[in-house]
């Protein structure tokens, strides 16, 4: 034999070797899945377990056909503003509905709605957005509240009411009546 046919054999045997250790792996592989099933099975049984303890839930209702909760957006205004239609509805979409538009312009694969139709509400709502006042950022409650014990307060924002003005000009301080 040359040294040509020695290798070729010697590849092919190879090849063989490799076949049925993969062969032997994907048998071992097989009854070790098996074994691991079976304690699953057995934890499972034991303790009780649902799919949703396995949080399997979401793939168990898909196999059965029920229908879980979509958390796509629902409607969009085409700008990249998107509402899943779950909670408070967002400004964007109550100053539009606020401009004369309908919620179904929103909806989400709305085949009703044109885009020029689209665009001229935009503008509506941009519109109507810069008409509106501006909404005056909260302010952190006060630290300090002064009281007469008389029903009278005052948080010590603002002009002084006229309670506490008699009150300091009567000889108290703003020290008497904090709270």
């Amino acid at each position: 034999m040359n040294r040509k046919q020695a290798m070729a054999q010697t590849y092919k045997q190879l090849q063989k070797q490799i076949e049925q250790l993969q062969r032997q792996a994907d048998a071992l592989r097989d009854s070790e899945i098996k074994g691991v099933v079976d304690r699953i099975k057995v934890a499972i049984a034991h303790y009780g377990l649902t799919a949703a303890h396995l949080g399997l839930d979401s793939v168990s209702s898909k196999a059965t056909g029920k229908k879980t909760a979509k958390s796509s957006a629902q409607f969009s205004d085409g700008a990249g503003n998107v509402w899943s239609g779950r909670g408070p509805r967002p400004r964007w979409l109550r100053e539009a509905l606020a401009a004369g538009r309908s919620i179904d312009d929103f909806r989400a694969g709305s085949s009703t709605k044109s885009k020029l139709a689209s665009a001229i509400g935009q503008m509506e709502a941009a519109k109507s957005a810069a008409k509106a006042p501006a909404k005056k950022a909260k302010r952190a409650p006060s630290k300090v509240t002064y009281s007469d014990g008389a029903g009278n307060s005052w948080t010590g924002r603002g002009p002084k009411p006229r309670w506490l003005k008699a009150a300091i000009d009567s000889g108290k301080t703003l020290q008497d009546f904090v709270k």
